[in-house]
């Protein structure tokens, strides 16, 4: 009985796990750039005497699907779709370097070239600044221009693109970084002015495995009132006797 009940809630702890995974991906299929992450399960043995027979089935996010998005052009000077496994660095709200796909890019009230949530471009010398009444532009080489009232170009920086030779670590505040610290830049990498790469989740799988993940746990969840009516009808047996 101890183990019947040992297991559904295990799996359905690991089911709800899976579920907040599959909803934060479908949260963000229309997010740039985004990737999905992954689950898979692993065993984790239960610790404390008398129970070294006993593993809980956890969740785990093993990494994030490297294939890119489907690129739209958009025609906006400010958004760039990254090519091949290159990535843009910003610099994240704890002030350290992190990397990102979303190429939707901003200006502030300051002139800082952003993302669309408000965090600075890193160039080649820091957060690249946009003086006041220009065009911009970005080359595909990632150099950015700034075209004054007085139609002259001025070149401000470049956005600093990295390649990491890995795969990247995604952190808590959904950007990533790599386990070895800052990446150098790589004067190779390239972007597609005026488009922006979409997310790679597929809206119409992650709602299927959403639907089956459900009825998983819904299977647990029975397991579980089974044990507690054999527990039941046990008791009075017992209680007959």
């Amino acid at each position: 009985m101890d183990r019947m009940i040992y297991l559904s809630m295990s799996g359905a702890k690991a089911m709800m796990q899976r579920q907040d995974t599959l909803a934060n991906n479908l949260a963000n299929v229309s997010t740039p750039g985004f990737r999905a992450e992954l689950q898979a399960f692993r065993a984790v043995p239960v610790q404390g005497s008398g129970a070294s027979t006993r593993v809980y089935a956890l969740e785990t996010t093993p990494g994030y699907d490297t294939t890119p998005g489907v690129v739209t052009n958009t025609g906006r000077s400010l958004d760039v779709a990254v090519k091949g496994n290159s990535w843009l660095s910003v610099q994240a709200l704890d002030g350290t370097e992190a990397y990102t796909r979303g190429g939707s890019l901003e200006l502030s009230s300051d002139g800082t070239l952003t993302t669309r949530s408000g965090l600075p471009i890193l160039g080649d010398g820091g957060p690249l600044q946009v003086p006041p009444n220009s065009a911009v532009s970005i080359g595909t080489d990632g150099t950015v221009s700034a075209k004054g009232s007085d139609g002259k170009n001025t070149t401000i920086g470049k956005l600093k693109l990295v390649t990491p030779e890995g795969s990247l670590t995604r952190g808590e505040d959904g950007l990533f970084r790599a386990a070895d610290g800052d990446l150098s830049a790589d004067d190779t990498a390239r972007v597609q002015d005026g488009a922006l790469e979409g997310s790679n989740v597929s809206p119409v799988e992650t709602m299927v495995s959403m639907i089956s993940a459900a009825r998983q746990f819904e299977a647990q969840m029975k397991m579980l009132q089974t044990a507690e009516a054999n527990e039941k009808s046990a008791s009075q047996l017992l209680s007959a006797n």
